[in-house]
Order: structure tokens, then C-alpha cells, then sequence
């Protein structure tokens, strides 16, 4: 075993978790050590945002996960990306430092205030209420599409009046409440970029009208017809959202902005006191007698884990070392690796963990249960020429063989195409299930898409004749979801299973298929620029129809909720209000895995949040 080294703190995984925990604990003068399994490699697909999709499917960083939608093989089967002979359907997921801060689509968007008020409420703890949550956000973001507020004017008179007056737009108070000196850049897509193209113009304005006279039950005037694309994030409207948005994008000078950047810029900042070890592969917490976290064991080595497509090539007896903390450990793993990580340290359900031969530390029985994620579908057309907009976009790295685009040059000087997610649009609505908060996000781009599957990512952006509807649904209903060990080897991958729509199905379905019907009807008001619609295409018509299209083909991409929060009273919470696992001394989990239901829309943004609070929370302790 090699040698040990001792800190102040001890972080497992460096993604969205993980990250602005240790960049906060060494801005406030202590020693951390990242631990990440995967490598440094940092190829154009991950820097270029456009190319997020070939991220995903970049060999040296990515994780391929094979997950069950459904027990039954005859339903899994159904699944047209279902894979037979690794017995589940692809989720991607990064293997590198940043973790899938590396491959995710870069959208921005914060959770409804009632998200946070339903959590606080489930854990007994009021400062997870929206209100206090929302500074979080502004800690974090360095928002470049809203202008700052403007300072109070010094002119007596004005001063004394101005702490009592409504400032018109916003000047001089900050009631969008954004942030401007975080470390996360937020922005927009151009708009610009596709005023040149009828079709893609045209099925935007489309989405605007008919969401509009959607919300208002009415047909619009000429003046409100010109109303779209407001600040979604904006706190004032933080819970009535409905409406067609332009999408916030966590992009600086054209690159991908994630927490591999954040950890960089800290550690240069602070290179004395942060230190972190890739290639490094958690195989368990080390727990005393006392049941106290006083380190990491881990595996050093490329690709060890076997998710990895190039495991293939990893050592068969790698190094184990330990890194030792002073003060705590914190796991932020992940939805997958999280539970499983506490499971090969001894904490989990008593029954699995014998049946692996490992010695019970802490039973916990919530430990990788209450799996979720969102449920996705999506409307693909086939338009009828191509879009000009993708017109010098081969969506590819220059290599001899393919020098660089148009679009590769504008990216090259932070602009153009490539400097966007490709997101140019978002619908934000309330189905028809739903009575408080609006439940269906759609968000529409140029591509064929429909699900996740090798080589889908490539297909997606080749053929430039296509748009997508990305249909999501928020505020799912199913917890019947799991991650439990294959073995009591740290490197291989768990067994994963979603059981989609085991758990309140039909109000889910009936969801989803409102929001097939109104991406049907945006692209019925385009008719004339649409060929077909390839998916679900012309023989899924009915109502029930589209159900089934929806059990059968749903995906999600934000698995979260394997170490839930919960009350002390409650058997299955994994953690208290303030990160600490139940029965454990210094070890806290800050990822997806602690929500006790999924936040908002898209998970990142609540991870971010959630981990500044842990921040905070560990500091104080400290």
C-alpha cells in the first residue's frame, strides 16, 4: 500500500457536488483532497459547447452505464435503445474530473421557489425554503445577459426616498436577484444567430403565439404578439414561469463552464492548501470503532472503473492508498456511486451487504433506494429543407482529415454556433394533472434526437434537416427506483433500476402527453416548412397512443434521490438537514443523492445550490 497523507478534508468526486464544497473550504484556509476517478484528458468536445452530445460519448471520458427503465423484460424490449446483451438501455454518465459537469447540456435554470419550500417541509428545516436558498444562487452565478443594478445616486434627497420607492426595471435594487461575482458564468444563446433562418425563426415564434394564447385562453393583440424571451431565473417569477424563455447557459467566452474550471482556479489561487488526485477510484470510507469517517481507501489507475469503455486496458491489481482527514470526509459520487460507495464502506441495508460479505457498520436501509430521474420524450420533424443556420456546421473537431469549419473559426473567437448548448428555445407549462406549479419543460434545437444510445449523439447532429422537442416532466411521481451492488468489487458498476411509472403512472403519462400534443401543435402551426414527423411519428395518433409511446420510449438524464434526506424520525433518510450521515461521525454526502424528491427542472443548478449551503454548514461545524 502506498504512503498516507493526512488533510483537513477529504472530497470524493469533483463534479457538481463535490467542487464548490472544496473550493470553499480552501478559500477559508483548509487543507482538501479531491479524490476522482477519472483523468484530466480535455478534448475539443468537451471545451466546445455545441458538441456536448459528442461529449458523452468521447471514450476517455465517459462512463457507459446500462440501467433498467422497467423489471419486465418484455416492456424493457420495447425500448428501441434498449440493448440486449447488457440487459439495459445507455446512461451516460463522465468519468472525469469536472464528472458530468463535463457532458451536460449547460442549462441553467433554477428550481421553483416551492421546490425548495416542499424540501425544507419534508426535513423539518426552514433554512431550506426558497427564500433562503435563493442566495446561494446569487453567490455562485456571475450572471453577463442582466445588467447589475445600478448604485443608489448621491443626491440627499433621493437617498432618503429611494429605500421607500419601487424603482422601475430594477435600477438601483436587485430584484431579479441575481448574482455578479460567482464563479459560474451564466449567458444566453445569440438571438441573432437565427434571425437569418425563416424556418428556425418561424418555429420559435410559433412556440411564442401559441404559449401565450395557451396561458391567457385567448387569442393575442398585435402588441402582445411581439411579447417573448424573458430571464426565466429572474426571482420574480420564480414560481409563475409559464411562458416561452430564452435559456440560461453556463458558458464563459464561448467555452464550457463547469466545476473542473472552478477546481483549477482554486487550486491556483490556493496551491498550498488544495490537492487534487485523479485516476484515484474510491473503494471505501474508513471508519473507526467509534464510528467515526477518518479517510479514503482508493485505487490508483486509469480507467479502473468498469463503466469505462477502455477498462478494458486498466491494471488487474492496482495500487490501494488512503488519504486520511483530520476533520471530515465528504462523498459526492453521485446517484450511482454515491450509495454504493457507503454500501463497500458498510453502510446500507443489512440483508444486501451480507449477501456481498461485507461487515455491517451502519445499517441504513434507505441507502440506494428512492432512486428518480425525469421522464423525456422527444418530437422529432423532418423540415423540409435544410436550416441555413447549420449551414457551415460539420460538428466535428478539425483533424487532417476534416480541417475546421465557419463555425469552428467563430468559436475560436468565443462566437457563433458553436459557442451555444444549440438550446434556442424553452416552453415552460402546467399540465393538465397539475394544479399548483407548472410541471412540463419543453426545449427545442436543430437535430434528430430521441434518446440515448452510442453513436446517437453523432446521428444527432449530421443530418441538419431536423428539429427537436424535448419534452420533460417535472414533479414526478415514482420513488420505486434502486442502485444495489453487483459485488463487493469497488470496480464494478452497480445494478441500476428506475421502474418507470411503477409509482403514479397514469397522472405521469397523462402528463407527458400533454406536452406531446403541444409540441405537436407548435409544429402544426410551422405545416409549411415540415416534411414528417419521424417521432413518434404518424401511427402514434391517439391519446392512448401516445401513452404507451411514452412507457415504452421515455428516457430521463437527472438520476438523484439514492441517499435521501430526511427527518430523524424517518427510517429511511440516509442524511439530516445538514449533509451528516445517520450513525456516522464527520462524513456528509453532497450530490444528487440527497434530495428526498428531485428540485425544479434541470438537477444542476439545485446541486450547486446545495452545495454551497454545505459549505456553510461544514464551516460552521468547523
Amino acid at each position: 500500500m502506498a504512503s498516507t497523507d493526512i488533510f483537513d478534508y477529504v472530497i470524493v468526486g469533483s463534479g457538481p457536488g463535490g467542487a464548490p464544497v472544496a473550493a470553499r473550504l480552501t478559500a477559508a484556509g483548509h487543507s482538501v483532497c479531491v479524490l476522482e476517478a477519472g483523468g484530466t484528458e480535455e478534448p475539443v468536445e468537451y471545451q466546445v459547447p455545441a458538441f456536448n452530445g459528442l461529449a458523452s460519448e468521447e471514450p476517455e471520458l465517459r462512463w457507459d452505464f446500462y440501467v433498467r427503465h422497467h423489471d419486465d423484460e418484455e416492456q424493457s424490449r420495447r425500448d428501441r435503445t434498449y440493448v440486449p446483451e447488457h440487459g439495459g438501455t445507455l446512461y451516460p454518465r463522465s468519468g472525469t474530473l469536472g464528472g458530468c459537469t463535463g457532458h451536460h447540456t449547460l442549462i441553467t435554470l433554477t428550481p421553483h421557489e416551492a421546490s425548495w419550500d416542499e424540501l425544507a417541509s419534508i426535513v423539518g428545516d426552514p433554512s431550506w425554503k426558497g427564500e433562503a436558498m435563493r442566495p446561494y444562487f446569487e453567490r455562485l452565478e456571475a450572471c453577463s445577459y442582466i445588467s447589475p443594478p445600478r448604485p443608489t445616486p448621491k443626491i440627499p434627497l433621493i437617498g432618503k426616498l429611494l429605500p421607500r420607492l419601487p424603482i422601475v426595471g430594477g435600477f438601483f435594487q436587485n430584484r431579479s436577484r441575481h448574482g455578479y461575482d460567482g464563479w459560474l458564468t451564466t449567458t444566453l444563446a445569440d438571438p441573432k444567430l437565427a434571425l437569418g433562418d425563416k424556418q428556425l425563426v418561424n418555429v420559435i415564434l410559433s412556440a411564442a403565439k401559441g404559449t401565450l394564447e395557451a396561458g391567457l385562453r385567448r387569442k393575442l393583440t398585435p402588441v402582445e404578439d411581439l411579447q417573448s424571451f424573458v430571464d426565466p431565473n429572474d426571482w420574480r417569477v420564480r414560481n409563475a414561469r409559464e411562458g416561452l424563455w430564452l435559456v440560461p447557459m453556463s458558458v464563459r467566452d464561448g467555452r464550457r463552464l463547469g466545476t473542473r474550471e472552478l477546481l483549477r482556479r482554486a487550486q491556483a489561487h490556493d496551491p498550498g492548501r488544495l490537492e487534487i488526485r485523479t485516476e484515484a477510484l474510491a473503494a471505501r470510507v474508513l471508519i473507526d470503532d467509534a464510528h467515526r469517517a477518518y479517510g479514503v481507501e482508493y485505487l490508483e489507475g486509469r480507467h479502473l472503473y468498469r463503466a469505462s469503455p477502455l477498462a478494458g486496458d486498466a491494471p488487474a491489481a492496482p495500487v490501494r492508498s488512503e488519504v486520511h482527514a483530520r476533520r471530515e470526509v465528504i462523498v459526492a459520487a453521485g446517484a450511482f456511486n454515491t450509495p454504493q460507495l457507503l454500501k463497500l464502506s458498510g453502510i446500507g441495508p443489512r440483508e444486501e451487504l451480507e449477501q456481498h460479505g461485507i461487515d455491517v457498520i451502519v445499517e441504513l436501509p434507505g441507502v440506494g433506494e428512492n432512486l428518480q430521474d425525469r421522464y423525456e420524450v422527444s418530437l422529432v420533424s423532418r423540415m423540409k429543407k435544410d436550416f441555413p443556420v447549420l449551414r457551415d456546421a460539420s460538428f466535428r473537431a478539425p483533424s487532417p482529415e476534416f480541417p475546421a469549419d465557419a463555425a469552428f473559426e467563430d468559436w475560436l473567437g468565443g462566437r457563433g454556433l458553436y459557442a451555444t448548448n444549440g438550446v434556442l428555445a424553452g416552453v415552460i407549462f402546467r399540465s393538465s394533472v397539475e394544479s399548483t406549479q407548472p410541471d412540463l419543460f419543453l426545449f427545442g434545437f436543430p437535430g434528430q434526437f430521441s434518446g440515448y444510445h452510442l453513436g446517437g449523439a453523432r446521428a444527432a447532429v449530421q443530418d441538419k434537416r431536423h428539429f427537436a422537442w424535448v419534452i420533460l416532466k417535472a414533479r414526478t411521481r415514482n420513488r420505486a427506483g434502486s442502485v444495489t451492488l453487483r459485488s463487493a468489487d469497488p470496480r464494478d458498476v452497480p445494478h441500476i433500476a428506475f421502474r418507470s411509472f411503477e409509482e403514479g403512472a397514469e397522472p405521469d403519462l397523462e402528463a407527458m402527453a400533454d406536452g406531446v400534443e403541444f409540441a405537436r401543435g407548435i409544429m402544426k402551426r410551422s405545416g409549411k416548412y415540415i416534411d414528417a414527423e419521424e417521432a413518434p411519428g404518424d401511427a402514434v395518433r391517439t391519446r392512448d397512443d401516445i401513452k404507451q409511446y411514452v412507457r415504452d420510449q421515455a428516457w430521463g438524464h437527472h438520476a438523484s434521490c439514492s441517499c435521501a434526506m430526511g427527518r430523524a424520525d424517518d427510517p429511511a433518510s440516509v442524511v439530516d438537514s445538514a449533509f451528516r450521515v445517520r450513525g456516522v461521525r464527520d462524513l456528509r454526502i453532497v450530490d444528487a443523492s440527497i434530495f428526498p424528491r428531485i428540485p425544479g427542472f434541470f438537477i444542476i443548478t439545485s446541486i450547486y445550490m446545495a452545495s454551497e449551503k454545505a459549505a456553510d454548514a461544514i464551516l460552521s461545524d468547523a
